[in-house]
């Protein structure tokens, strides 16, 4: 049985899907209405696999007048919306409501601009990360987060998780390389935030959006800044007998004031399924393997190789490689980028989890998870954004042998617990959707709750926006303080609590 709980459908809107149907028919004509059992099926789930329903109805607008009018319908009839952008959530922020309406925005698939004196692309949400580097390569620029999934996950999805991937470290999250956004509200406007400016005018709103999971808005189009390629980018291949003797020299290298273009982390059982599945070179008599890439004015980066060097050899390292060319750069990184459907190779099942803790407590974590590992008895293969301490733990289970998953899951919140306790957080980039929903409690308190819940009652007062998601509790926006009580009776008196 799944341990994750979603609210009931409402009866009511079950009862009236024939005729929610045809009343989004009419603001979507031809294809752009999904209803059909078999038809819907490849939106039951997300990344997050375990975890099936089918929607009440898929929608796919192809205009905003489209999206505004899909969520004012919604919004007039009291009808469940869950956003969607390529379905890549690893945390099930894009799991269907039964008696919701799925919204997917892989329509709007276009890029809109290319402005190079502002160092600025203006593109829709569903074109993809890596697509806004392949527009602006051939002119010397990219895009610089650059999470694994990149081939296939869509700017908007990244927007809505706040995605980050192995270059955060140095150029930041989605959040920093952020320009404008136009979104849509559940009521239907239609609200424009920053630009191609680098600052932002009166509130943040931005910030807010970024990382909101769906609950806030729709993005209907994005800015996003560009960056020059670096002049010089070499990568180092570092092997350790230990994984803690690879956290003390990850912890070292920013300590010496040393900011990577990327440092990323392999534990043994990743490495030797990496390097079956890409062949990308990797050492197989290292427990740990560390790849770090530097980036700059030449001078700079082959003086900053051999500090690394220096500090790698300092804590024991046993191996290590210096890319040569592009090409063997481009090897190093394609294992790492590939870690994920390699451990998918040698397990019939995984769960992908997402936390972050303080670079320094990299070694006990290591420990820690080890006896985890044993406690559950399910392995474990770890990769890390070891720069900036996100750790993506990819724990292995059978899903077809009872209990496994249940067991998985334990491992995984016991994971999550760890991260907390060692003062850091629950998520890193995957977002909190169901996976971390009713581990909230274990790092904010009810008031810190209740205070997250009030911002989605300003936009979403009546809570039809991915629900089920985020919050462990659902409470009404009235009992908040944000809702006119009228003659003492609530609106909507059957939300569900869950």
């Amino acid at each position: 049985m799944a341990a994750i709980a979603m609210p009931k459908p409402s009866q009511e809107t079950l009862k009236k899907r024939s005729k929610i149907v045809a009343d989004l028919k009419k603001i979507v004509r031809g294809e752009g209405v999904i209803c059909d059992e078999i038809e819907m099926r490849p939106y039951e789930t997300d990344a997050l696999t375990a975890y099936r329903q089918l929607p009440l109805v898929v929608v796919l607008p192809e205009t905003v007048d489209q999206v505004s009018q899909v969520l004012k319908y919604c919004y007039d009839n009291d009808v469940k919306v869950v956003p969607r952008g390529a379905g890549t959530s690893l945390s099930g922020g894009a799991l269907p409501l039964e008696d919701g309406v799925l919204l997917s925005m892989m329509k709007f698939n276009r890029i809109l601009e290319i402005d190079l004196e502002n160092r600025a692309v203006v593109t829709q949400p569903g074109v993809t990360n890596l697509g806004i580097t392949t527009a602006v390569q051939q002119d010397g620029f990219y895009y610089a987060p650059d999470p694994s999934s990149q081939i296939a996950c869509s700017i908007g999805g990244n927007i809505a998780e706040n995605s980050g991937g192995v270059h955060s470290l140095k150029y930041g999250l989605t959040t920093n390389n952020l320009l404008g956004l136009e979104i849509v509200l559940i009521t239907g406007e239609v609200i424009r935030l920053g630009g191609k400016h680098l600052d932002s005018e009166a509130y943040d709103l931005m910030a807010l959006l970024t990382g909101s999971e769906g609950l806030l808005a729709v993005v209907t189009e994005v800015t996003v800044r560009v960056l020059q390629k670096p002049e010089t980018a070499r990568a180092a291949l570092i092997g350790f007998p230990t994984s803690e003797e690879a956290g003390k020299c990850v912890a070292e290298i920013i300590g010496a004031g040393i900011i990577p273009g990327g440092m990323e982390l392999m534990d043994k059982l990743a490495i030797d399924a990496a390097e079956d599945f890409v062949h990308a070179g990797y050492p197989l008599d290292v427990d740990a393997l560390m790849i770090v890439e530097l980036d700059g004015p030449e001078a700079e980066v082959d003086d900053l190789l051999k500090r690394v060097s220096a500090i790698a050899e300092k804590n024991g390292s046993s191996y290590l490689r210096v890319s040569q060319s592009e090409e063997e750069r481009n090897t190093f990184w394609a294992g790492r980028k590939a870690a994920f459907p390699a451990v998918g190779r040698i397990s019939p099942d995984y769960l992908c989890m997402d936390g972050t803790i303080p670079r320094a407590a990299l070694p006990q974590v290591l420990q820690e998870m080890q006896e985890l590992s044993e406690k559950h008895g399910l392995r474990v293969a770890n990769v890390f954004h070891a720069g900036d301490g996100n750790l993506h733990p990819l724990i292995l289970y059978d899903a077809n042998k009872p209990g496994e998953l249940a067991a998985a899951e334990a491992f995984g919140a016991d994971i999550l617990r760890l991260c907390v306790k060692v003062g850091g957080v629950l998520t890193g980039e995957h977002g909190v959707g169901i996976e971390k929903r009713d581990l909230m409690p274990e790092m904010y308190s009810e008031d810190d709750l209740k205070q997250q819940q009030r911002v989605k009652c300003a936009f979403d007062e009546k809570q039809l926006l991915n629900p089920g998601k985020m919050f462990p509790v659902l409470h009404r926006c009235a009992e908040l303080g944000f809702m006119h009580v009228h003659q003492g009776q609530l609106p909507f008196p059957d939300i569900p609590r869950f």
